[in-house]
């Protein structure tokens, strides 16, 4: 055995004279290093490793942390900026609006609601987040028409008081859809009656105290519409289409399609004698009550949106009472095993049903009814058309078979899970998914979290999948993604998302958004532009070869135009937030175009080659 070991120090306190002091600190640090020289080797350099390791360790994650800040996306880093409160109030144009509805009268804000004065439903409880990636808005706050020119002065007043500064107030107070600020907590029964109000006139016309070149090319739209009009009550009055050439009619659900699609047309140009008509048409013909099946999503963006915005424009009861009517008949389509609506409803009958051919529905049909069902309730204080489509919105949010935002084509009404999936588009079957995700989400008053975090990474998908540039004339174009194979391909559909996202722009998303806005609608313009007729092709293929040749080629199958809208809508769009003419000039170009190539004595027809000289007109 050995010895006890001995202590080779001692600790003294020693006092001096003048009371001072004395320690022996120095010896305690002389003492450490003793102790670190008795640890054996082994010893020290296993502590030695640790340490070394440990630092190694924070110098990786640090350098982690400051990579994963810097490959945050703009919209990532707008969105904490948001929450932050550092995002500054959305712009509005620069020139306010007068009180004054007339023939001069500058029309209201795009954004700004219009109507009558109706009171909201009480709004579900939204459920903050912390997450930096959400917002939302719920059910109540419907946009107005940008050329609406009729309201009272009480109501143009909160407008001009709107625009003069109350978008310093807080963020997260909601606004009603009529400018109001809705009750908290109704009661959940509570089903307040609407008021009639006595109609109000149509707008005398839709001018802005314009120049008198800009009246003559305003004249000569309204010139177009009564063309087109006149045709129509000679020779399909009632009935769904006019057949221009053989000047005949054809049915489709036999509900005067035509008729409704263009009563708010009508008014806004302030065509008295032909809105006249055609509201009494409607109050003593149009009935629902008959055995026709109709397609969901056509009925409801024509026939039950047109009601609603006529309504909306002129307050006349009438125009409501049918569109309940058509709402209630439209709801047995909701009653699948997935809550996902079928495609096909006979509204006399009360039944429903998917494609004759599938059980599929396509996820633009069954995403793009919302704005039109959330307003019926709105209106009528019956929440059970605002239930049916928010639990569409819902389940599609949940869905797995995404792609960074983006979403398959098809849908199953029994299952309701995505069908078909590896195939995305922005053109058809997927166009208006993205489109009424922003619209729902402006029209609910910007507090539904999971409309707005879907936008986001849809657009983020876009940008990262399908944006791509020609090789000739670097035009930006959105193409499509087959099993992750490119196909430079682009719809005249496609020609939505510029306005769409301008919209959102306008209405406080990141700016960077209304830069491909600006890029895409140039090259919408050019899909006119580059066709030897100024008209569109139904699809172009892009050019991503070399620095020569055309940017845009046509298919001989897609060598047709079938006047759809979505090019100039966007164009509308971007006028009114960058006030740049040259959108306005584009827009009356593709106007004298059609004039030059698809007017015939009784209306405008489609033309089936845009792209060759020999041009050749078929019926609608």
């Amino acid at each position: 055995m050995y010895p006890p070991p001995r202590k080779d120090f001692i600790a003294l306190t020693l006092s001096d004279p003048h009371s001072h002091t004395y320690n022996n600190g120095k010896h305690r640090r002389q003492s450490c290093w003793r102790k670190w020289k008795q640890l054996s080797r082994l010893q020290r350099s296993l502590i030695l490793f640790l340490l070394a390791l440990m630092l190694v360790f924070a110098l990786l994650s640090f350098s982690s942390v400051a990579e994963q800040r810097r490959g945050r996306s703009d919209t990532e880093d707008w969105l904490e900026l948001r929450d932050r409160g550092l995002v500054p109030p959305v712009l509005k144009p620069a020139e306010s609006r007068g009180p004054a509805a007339g023939p001069h009268a500058e029309p209201a804000d795009p954004m700004e609601p219009r109507g009558p004065n109706i009171p909201a439903l009480a709004r579900p409880p939204t459920k903050r987040k912390p997450f930096p990636n959400k917002r939302a808005p719920p059910n109540s706050r419907k946009e107005g028409n940008a050329s609406d020119t009729v309201s009272d002065a009480k109501q143009n007043q909160e407008v001009v008081r709107e625009e003069a500064g109350e978008e310093e107030e807080d963020e997260e107070k909601v606004i009603s859809r009529r400018g109001a600020e809705p009750a908290t907590e109704p009661p959940s029964n509570q089903k307040e009656a609407v008021e009639p109000q006595a109609p109000a006139e149509p707008a005398a016309s839709v001018h802005q105290q314009v120049s008198p070149g800009a009246a003559e090319r305003l004249e000569a739209v309204r010139d177009a519409f009564r063309h087109a009009w006149k045709a129509y009550r000679e020779y399909a009055w009632g009935h769904d289409e006019l057949k221009p050439i053989s000047k005949s009619f054809s049915e489709w659900f036999g509900l005067g399609l035509t008729l409704i699609d263009s009563l708010d047309t009508m008014w806004i140009m302030g065509l008295k004698e032909e809105f006249a008509e055609a509201r009494s048409w409607v109050e003593k013909e149009l009935s629902f009550d008959k055995n026709v099946e109709v397609n969901l999503f056509e009925t409801t963006i024509r026939i039950l949106g047109g009601l609603l915005s006529c309504y909306h424009l002129t307050g006349d009861q009438l125009f409501l009472d049918k569109a309940k009517d058509l709402g209630s008949r439209l709801m047995p389509a909701f009653k699948t095993p997935s809550k996902i609506p079928f495609s096909d409803v006979n509204i006399g009958k009360g039944t429903a049903h998917p494609p004759r051919w599938t059980s599929d529905s396509t996820v633009a049909e069954v995403t793009s009814i919302q704005l039109e069902f959330r307003e019926l309730s709105h209106l009528t204080q019956d929440p059970q058309y605002q239930d049916a489509v928010n639990e569409v919105m819902r389940l599609v949010h949940k869905l797995p078979g995404k792609h960074d935002g983006l979403v398959p084509m098809f849908i199953n009404t029994n299952s309701g899970q995505f069908s078909h999936k590896g195939v995305f588009t922005l053109g058809a079957r997927a166009d208006s998914y993205y489109e009424y995700l922003l619209k729902q989400w402006i029209q609910g008053g910007k507090t539904e979290d999971e409309l707005l975090e879907d936008y986001l990474q849809a657009v983020e998908g876009v940008k990262k999948h399908l944006v791509r540039q020609t090789g000739p004339g670097r035009l930006t174009f959105i193409g499509e993604l087959s099993h992750n194979r490119f196909n430079p391909k682009m719809d005249h559909l496609v020609c939505f998302l510029p306005g769409t996202l301008a919209l959102g722009v306008h209405s406080g998303l990141p700016p960077d958004h209304m830069d491909l806005a600006q890029q895409l609608m140039e090259t919408c313009h050019q899909m006119y532009r580059q066709m030897e007729t100024g008209l569109s092709p139904e699809i172009a293929h892009f050019n991503m070869q070399g620095s020569e040749g055309q940017d845009v080629s046509v298919k001989p199958a897609d060598r047709h135009n079938l006047l759809r809208p979505e090019t100039v809508e966007s164009l509308f769009y971007m006028y009114r937030f960058t006030k740049e003419a040259k959108y306005r000039d584009w827009g009356w170009d593709i106007l004298q175009s059609f004039n030059a190539y698809t007017k015939v004595p009784t209306s405008r027809t489609l033309i089936y080659s845009c792209c060759s000289d020999s041009l050749m007109m078929i019926m609608l």
